[in-house]
């Protein structure tokens, strides 16, 4: 049974779509079978892989409104043996439309489970917002993954979204975990990169943090402009190498 990660910060520009396309498209490059779900209304993890997100007929909104099944709305192979659940701006409606419905949490889990078994990875790339699209990620996700930016301001709003995601597991989904943070935009020029990792260490010492540090990169923000990840992008760039080395540290736990 394949395993659930919600890659998931509050805070916007923090390299969370960034890590969901290309740790996705690293692990699938190593032989594994993913499908990436894009659970954010702006669906730039859908136009990260050159998909026109306004001319999809099926996409997670209709998806979460029982318009389509699972595998009616899963493009297959983007890159390799990844899948993709595309998204756009339409989705931004759902939580409306949703407000009625029972278990209205668990929309996404019921339709993930039917497919679950078919993959050894499924990422939920989140919106930058604790909303009930980020809930549904999250009963649907048995950890969670958290980039966070090497700049001052890197701990505003974990601590709530610690508290979100220990909230969700004491109502919603008893098997939720931090699956651990990755730092993002990493200098080793600068002395802020360091500092802030130092920090995050001291603060959030019960919780994993993943060695590999996400290097800030030219290629690497190119990338999607072209709708490749950064392993079909420039495989020899330091970006590429960063995403390589955390999905060989993501394949060793469990």
């Amino acid at each position: 049974m394949g395993r659930v990660i919600a890659v998931a910060n509050q805070k916007g520009g923090v390299g969370k779509t960034t890590t969901a396309i290309n740790l996705s498209a690293a692990l699938a490059h190593k032989g594994k079978k993913v499908l990436l779900i894009d659970m954010d209304p702006q669906g730039n993890a859908t136009s990260g892989f050159g998909i026109e997100k306004n001319e999809i007929e099926n996409t997670v909104y209709e998806l979460m409104l029982g318009e389509c099944s699972i595998k009616e709305c899963i493009i297959p192979n983007v890159y390799e043996s990844l899948s993709l659940i595309p998204s756009n701006v339409n989705l931004a409606a759902a939580e409306i439309e949703l407000i009625d419905v029972d278990r209205k949490e668990y929309v996404l889990k019921n339709e993930v489970d039917w497919i679950k078994d078919q993959y050894d990875y499924i990422f939920i790339d989140c919106p930058p917002s604790l909303s009930m699209l980020t809930v549904n990620a999250m009963t649907t996700a048995g950890s969670v993954l958290v980039p966070i930016q090497c700049e001052y301001y890197a701990m505003e709003g974990l601590s709530q979204l610690i508290y979100t995601i220990n909230l969700i597991k004491k109502k919603l989904n008893p098997a939720l975990d931090m699956e651990g943070v990755v730092f993002t935009m990493y200098d080793s020029r600068t002395r802020l990169s360091q500092d802030v990792v130092d920090s995050v260490k001291s603060d959030l010492v019960d919780q994993r943090i993943f060695e590999t540090n996400i290097p800030r990169n030219v290629r690497l923000a190119e990338a999607p402009s072209y709708g490749l990840p950064i392993i079909a992008y420039d495989e020899k760039s330091a970006g590429a190498e960063g995403y390589n080395k955390l999905a060989d540290e993501l394949m060793k736990i469990r």
